[in-house]
Parts: C-alpha cells; sequence; structure tokens
C-alpha cells in the first residue's frame, strides 16, 4: 500500500484557476486517489476564498491535505496545521512552486502525488517565522519586495496597473536600508535581506536547524547588474554585494516599516522585527531523496 497505510480521510484544495492546475484537475486527483483505494474530498475555491477553504479542509482533521496550488497557499496551510495537525501534501500549482519542487522534485503534479503516494512517508518540515507569521521557502525584507504587486498585476495580464505599481516600486528603492543583528552579532547595513529555509536552500542541508541568511548591500543600477551577472554564472551568492551566512535568528530595523515577502506573499513589517528558524512548522508527505 506504500505511503497511504494509515491515510483514511483526504482533503484537497486545488486552484483551479491557476494555469498550472487546470479545470480538471479534480477529476485527475480523484482519479489518482482512487487508484490507492481512497475517496478524498475535493474543493476548488475562487481565488479569494483559498484561505477560507484551508481553513474549513484543516477543520475536517484529514490524515491527509492535499494542496495543489502556490507556494503562499501552501505555507498558509502550513500554519493552520502546525506541527500537531493534518499531514501536508504541498503539490505544484504556482508559479515558482519553490517548495513543491524541493520536496518532490522537478515534477509536475500529477506524477509527485502518484510517488508520494507510492513511497512517501512522514517528515517534519522546518522553517522560519516573523511576526508571527511562518514560512517555508524565504523571506525577503527591504527593496525586492517592493516589485511584489508589479509582478502580480502583471501575472493577472493588467499592463497599465503593473507599469504603475512598477514606477513606484522605482521611485521607493534604495531609500530606506536596513539594519540587521544575525544571532546577537553587531549591527549590519544592507539594501535588502533574504532568509530561506533549510529544505529550499542550496547552501544548507535539508535537516540543518538554521536559516541561511544573504545580505544584499545594493547601492544602485551597476549593481544589480552585477548581482545578476553571477546569478546567470551560477550562483548569486558569490556577489562582492552579497554577505551570506547562517542564523537561528535574527533582528532587523528600518526606519519607515519593512516591505517583506513571505514565500511570495505581500506584507508590510514594522520597524524592527525579529527572525527565528523554527524545528517543525509542520508535516509533510516526503519522498526518499533518490527519488
Amino acid at each position: 500500500m506504500g505511503a497511504t497505510h494509515g491515510i483514511k480521510t483526504v482533503e484537497v484544495v486545488a486552484n483551479v484557476h491557476s494555469g498550472s492546475v487546470g479545470r480538471s484537475a479534480p477529476a485527475e486527483v480523484e482519479k489518482i486517489l482512487s487508484d490507492f483505494g481512497l475517496t478524498p474530498h475535493v474543493w476548488t475555491p475562487e481565488p479569494h476564498d483559498i484561505a477560507s477553504c484551508l481553513r474549513a479542509a484543516v477543520d475536517k482533521a484529514p490524515d491527509l491535505l492535499i494542496v495543489l496550488a502556490g507556494d503562499g497557499t501552501a505555507r498558509a496551510a502550513a500554519e493552520l496545521c502546525g506541527p500537531d495537525g493534518p499531514m501536508i501534501a504541498p503539490l505544484p500549482g504556482g508559479t515558482m512552486n519553490m517548495l513543491p519542487h524541493a520536496i518532490y522534485g522537478l515534477r509536475t503534479w500529477q506524477p509527485a502525488l502518484t510517488l508520494a503516494l507510492e513511497s512517501g512517508f512522514e517528515q517534519p518540515i522546518g522553517g522560519g517565522e516573523v511576526a508571527g507569521a511562518r514560512f517555508l521557502v524565504a523571506a525577503i525584507f527591504g527593496s525586492p519586495a517592493l516589485w511584489a504587486p508589479a509582478r502580480e498585476a502583471a501575472r493577472y495580464h493588467q499592463p497599465r496597473l503593473a507599469w504603475m505599481r512598477a514606477r513606484r516600486a522605482m521611485r521607493r528603492a534604495f531609500q530606506s536600508r536596513l539594519r540587521y543583528s544575525l544571532d546577537g552579532a553587531e549591527r549590519q547595513k544592507a539594501e535588502a535581506m533574504i532568509f530561506m529555509c533549510p529544505l529550499t536552500s542550496r547552501a544548507l542541508a535539508s535537516d540543518d536547524a538554521a536559516l541561511e541568511a544573504a545580505a544584499l548591500d545594493v547601492h544602485g543600477a551597476a549593481d544589480l547588474f552585477q548581482l545578476g551577472l553571477h546569478a546567470i554564472a551560477g550562483d548569486w551568492r558569490s556577489a562582492p554585494v552579497v554577505a551570506a551566512g547562517r542564523c537561528q535568528r535574527a533582528e532587523v530595523w528600518a526606519s519607515q516599516g519593512i516591505p517583506a515577502l513571505l514565500d511570495g506573499e505581500s506584507v508590510q513589517l514594522r520597524s524592527f522585527t525579529q527572525v527565528r528558524y523554527i524545528p517543525k512548522v509542520a508535516r509533510i508527505l516526503a519522498v526518499p531523496k533518490d527519488a
């Protein structure tokens, strides 16, 4: 029976409005699960109802919650389930799909689900916490987070709104630098900070009990160009404008509040915030590494 041993009840939240999911997803999910003797309850919410459907699905206390959506929705599901709630299978159904690809490899959701049901096992997943909110992929603070509204407008084919938001982000970029301290060390300056979780960081092992911390000391277009060149060449961490390390806790300051992205979701933080590593955010249905 593989990984389905012990799994009796399954809730599925599928964002069928995502191009990588599609309207046929509910029937496909039901077919795959039926091959393993499981009958799921499938939710297909409108985009504005995803959060309420997640809450309703978690309240049913299933043995397994399958999330077929983006990284932000997977993050929200993990927050709701917590370390002792339903086990989660975050399948690739968004734009970046960093978390699903870290767990299931570069697969589309159908083979990822089949593999998880065949050979999966329960595994705790660590992550980070900022201002009471958890993240499983990455938290980005500072100027890069200002571009998220423009990105979202472009994704929903609103070019005029995307252009307006991009101009606003450009005006605000480089206006407010961050101060940060890692694990109580001396305070440093940066234009932006990135905290990546062990499962998705290329600099950490998946079982490391820490976050990767990267400070970007970018002052203008020339530095951005240099950073881009290093990213194309192989690893943006090697750029001179990047100071990379690791930490279990950090403190970040800014004079006018901190724009941030938590697993791709925009948030506005106060002028001072703390980041900390959480060893067990939720339980996931993982697969063997050699898969």
